[in-house]
């Protein structure tokens, strides 16, 4: 995939100077009660491409994006991009125009009349043909510009009118942060430093066969903690009291760990726990079993010190999931120690895979110690699970 990326143009491959320039962003950010933005990294990342379009002459930067999951029927106040164009704006020290649609006669009139060089379009979202790829609304999307750019890393593995369908009427290149986000997660399992290990977290393993399985030849060693470990223990044989579960899948985690053991794959597990009685109190305490009647919420002291050996020899590190249930203080200690140890590391690539990864890393302040931290948790996923991403494979090759 990362080989198919580096034959797919860039906003760099086209004259914009003087054409209208519709992009694709991820503008999908968290909001407060108050639509207040409480994580502005997707606006920040979509910086550089479109300081580019405007700093190289396009006559017109127009954005497109969604937020949130509006039911697709009109207008939704608590969907709105205004939270967005406020921000922007302040980001961007220049005038930001906020239409209230994204499509139709009126939308034109609007760009065609403006004064201001940036325009955001309204949530795309708030019409069922963005998310069915509608052909008539990508053309219509198209009608708006001259030329495409897809810079939403975060919807790349959806084909959606707004990054795969808009592709069929307009020069169709890749922005900054696409290009960069597969660079980084392209060489880290492609063509890594090694060695390659990589931390795989979160609470099912079946979110993660997939990447289990395009894992093990590539990577040195693997790392398995979160809620997906238990049934790994399980199909060892320990015990692991009421702690999750996903029994269909044992006898998986048994035969990902034979493949790994014939690959010469180390499979690290959680060898202590942090244990409670309820999954809602935080009265705990570290174990080396988890009894019945007891679940485990984090990884204890002793598996801490394991995972940092590991982590010590490599030189790629890829993590994708918590350790723990990190939303929580009392079971946040796991992910917050490998955190800090990953952030201590000199001469060492350290790719965070979006999603809660992501979040835990922001929720300790450590985001500007990591080398890369993508802004796409499912698209980085599958990207890293070596599946095709519809918003990248439509966009035009290098001649």
């Amino acid at each position: 995939m990362n080989g198919v990326f580096m034959q797919k143009m860039t906003i760099r491959d086209v004259n914009i100077k003087g054409k209208k320039v519709i992009i694709r962003v991820d503008f999908n950010v968290p909001l407060d009660e108050s639509f207040h933005i409480t994580d502005e990294r997707r606006i920040t990342g979509a910086l550089p491409t479109i300081q580019y379009a405007l700093s190289n002459g396009a006559s017109k930067v127009i954005l497109m994006s969604h937020l949130g999951r509006p039911k697709g029927v009109g207008f939704e106040k608590e969907f709105s991009l205004l939270p967005v164009a406020k921000r922007l704006q302040e980001l961007l020290k220049e005038k930001v125009l906020l239409l209230n649609d994204c499509v139709g006669p009126t939308v034109k009139e609007a760009i065609a009349k403006s004064s201001e060089r940036v325009v955001l379009l309204e949530n795309l979202r708030f019409h069922k043909e963005e998310e069915k790829n509608d052909p008539a609304f990508a053309k219509e999307l198209a009608s708006l510009a001259d030329i495409y750019v897809n810079d939403a890393f975060g919807t790349a593995h959806r084909a959606h009118a707004s990054t795969a369908g808009i592709t069929a009427y307009l020069p169709s290149v890749a922005g900054f942060l696409i290009e960069k986000e597969l660079q980084y997660l392209g060489s880290a399992i492609n063509n890594p430093k090694r060695p390659l290990c990589v931390i795989l977290g979160g609470a099912k393993v079946s979110d993660k066969i997939e990447l289990i399985k395009n894992l093990i030849p590539k990577a040195n060693s693997i790392i398995i903690g979160g809620g997906m470990a238990y049934t790994f223990l399980k199909a060892q044989g320990i015990g692991i009291g009421n702690s999750k579960l996903e029994k269909d899948k044992v006898d998986l985690a048994r035969e990902l760990m034979e493949q790994a053991k014939k690959a010469g794959v180390e499979i690290s597990l959680t060898t202590d726990f942090v244990i409670t009685q309820s999954f809602t109190s935080d009265d705990c305490k570290i174990s080396d079993v988890i009894p019945d009647g007891w679940e485990s919420l984090d990884i204890g002291p002793k598996t801490i010190k394991k995972y940092e050996t590991i982590l010590s020899k490599a030189k790629t590190i890829v993590w994708n999931g918590p350790l723990g249930v990190f939303e929580r203080d009392a079971y946040a200690k796991g992910t917050r120690a490998i955190a800090d140890y990953l952030a201590s590391l000199k001469d060492v690539t350290v790719i965070i895979g979006g999603g809660d990864s992501a979040a835990a890393v922001a929720k300790f302040g450590l985001e500007d110690k990591m080398t890369h931290i993508s802004t796409g948790g499912g698209a980085s996923l599958e990207f890293l699970e070596g599946k095709e991403l519809p918003g990248i494979a439509a966009l035009n090759d290098k001649k």
